[in-house]
């Protein structure tokens, strides 16, 4: 069957339906990871988002649910050059179009995603929908279109949830985390407490934490000022350690400032350079709003990182308390471990 994904500007692409028979407008972005689709769909950073693959094929080693990144897909839509629906892999337990109709998303195969990606990489970020059919009065309704903030609400763990470990008691302040955030701290012995991220401060010390996690999450860091001066509180009594969504709220608590990228990173291709060491990293990406470099000049935080390709803030780390943050994802589930000694560096500091 036929399907169209037509964006605000009027343009449209024909390809074939998969997944969900809804018809569905989102905010389209690109991702470049070669794997690890199965993740993406399931990142709850997604939220609210239509995933154009950049790799030509997706869907051939199938899904099993263990490695879901959270319970439920908060995302749009799916674009894909090929879907396979034959699956070789042994732990698979359904094919993508399956999984995708579980989860009520569509999707679009036999598109052009090559095209897809230069007109983003041009144009930016667009609003698009996923219709069955065209009509006169769709472009008014996507040019409207807004990721409604109850959406994202959605995606944050709406009581506290414990995963038990020997070690050090970490508080994480959940904004919409991957899984695989808890599993790279468990497999260093941490007890984690996750907990919603507008958590009274006093509520968290009751908790009794070693350190405080700031997790990913959807959206614009903007819209989470209510709970900024919570951050500053914390990073006075507690070693503070941000991850993407936290890492740009951890900027903006200190005084720093942010802004919406022009079509964002998202893959796991992304060099990172450490300013202390010289030393340069591939690391997992998803953020579509980055922290503003000069901002940064003016607060108490340095730049420890940045990202080769545009020079992006990858990483700041406090002057005068012990908190610090990175752009990129050290759990890099999918992606390259380069970074995953960030989690060692976080354990360091709480055993201190």
């Amino acid at each position: 069957m036929k399907r169209y994904l037509v964006f605000e500007d009027g343009t449209y692409f024909e390809g074939k339906a998969f997944g969900s028979d809804v018809e569905t407008i989102g905010e389209l972005v690109f991702t470049t990871g070669m794997t690890g689709y199965q993740e993406a769909i399931t990142d709850q950073s997604y939220n609210g988002q239509i995933i154009n693959f950049c790799t030509p094929m997706i869907g051939n080693y199938g899904i099993a649910k263990k490695f879901d990144e959270s319970p439920k897909s908060y995302i749009k839509g799916v674009l894909a050059r090929e879907i396979c629906e034959t699956v070789g892999n042994y732990q698979s337990e359904m094919t993508i179009d399956e999984f995708l109709k579980q989860e009520n998303i569509p999707g679009i195969y036999d598109i052009d995603t090559r095209a897809i990606t230069l007109k983003i990489r041009k144009a930016g970020a667009l609003k698009a929908a996923i219709v069955d059919s065209l009509n006169a009065g769709l472009i008014d309704e996507i040019s409207s279109w807004k990721l409604d903030a109850k959406q994202l609400e959605k995606s944050v763990t709406p009581t506290k949830q414990t995963f038990e470990g020997s070690g050090k008691h970490v508080v994480m302040l959940d904004y919409g985390y991957k899984k695989s955030i808890v599993d790279e701290l468990q497999k260093r012995g941490l007890k984690v407490t996750v907990v919603p991220g507008n958590t009274a401060v006093a509520d968290i010390e009751n908790l009794k934490p070693d350190g405080i996690l700031l997790s990913n999450g959807p959206g614009d860091p903007i819209d989470h000022t209510d709970i900024l001066g919570n951050i500053v509180e914390l990073e006075k009594e507690y070693p503070v350690f941000g991850i993407c969504m936290g890492h740009q709220l951890l900027c903006l608590a200190n005084g720093a400032k942010t802004f919406k990228m022009k079509f964002g990173h998202r893959g796991f291709n992304h060099p990172v350079k450490d300013l202390e060491t010289g030393k340069i990293y591939f690391t997992s990406q998803n953020h579509g709003y980055a922290v503003d470099p000069d901002s940064v000049a003016q607060t108490d935080l340095k730049i420890t990182q940045v990202e080769l390709n545009d020079q992006t803030v990858e990483g700041v780390e406090h002057k005068k308390y012990n908190a610090f943050s990175v752009q990129f994802h050290p759990d890099a589930m999918p992606g390259p471990h380069d970074a995953d000694f960030i989690f060692d560096k976080f354990i360091e500091r709480l055993n201190k």
